[in-house]
């Protein structure tokens, strides 16, 4: 059976680590491809304005910044990895953390492209599912890629953590 303490370990180490990779991943396509990664610093803003009850923008960029926005995405970000990670988790099991499989990792990382498209996007300005972007199937696909490799991400963590717990 696993303890609190485990689930909160097995998640942090797996979640950090597959949004890592997600990192690496968006590092790679600007890097090599000029394809700009998404600004957490609008993620933060976005999420600064939450609790004044402002939960939809016509243009995050437009909105007031807030405080540490820049901190407070990027924190978001990891945390939301976590999550995820902790859902697999408590989906899957402590025998997936100790032998983790890739379908369920990807699949994971497939279906949690419903929070950009559902929540991220259309809160800050750009619609259902990237909707109202200037190219909103580019958009779509790239949100779609980022949230597969975040699945191998949590794959190749939990191969890794496996290793190590």
């Amino acid at each position: 059976m696993q303890t609190g303490w485990q689930l909160t370990a097995d998640a942090m180490a797996i979640g950090i680590g597959a949004t890592a990779v997600m990192d690496l991943w968006a590092a790679a396509l600007k890097r090599y491809w000029c394809l700009p990664s998404l600004n957490y610093a609008m993620v933060g803003r976005w999420i600064g304005h939450l609790p004044r009850g402002v939960f939809t923008h016509a243009s995050i960029a437009q909105a007031a910044p807030v405080r540490d926005e820049a901190v407070l995405g990027w924190t978001a970000h990891y945390a939301i990895g976590v999550l995820f990670a902790a859902i697999v988790l408590a989906l899957l099991g402590p025998q997936w953390a100790a032998q983790p499989s890739l379908f369920p990792a990807l699949l994971m990382g497939v279906l949690s492209v419903a929070a950009p498209f559902f929540i991220l996007q259309p809160g800050m300005g750009a619609g259902i599912a990237a909707s109202k972007t200037p190219h909103p199937g580019a958009a779509r696909l790239r949100s779609l890629m980022a949230h597969a490799v975040f699945g191998i991400g949590l794959y190749l963590a939990a191969l890794l953590w496996a290793t190590v717990r």
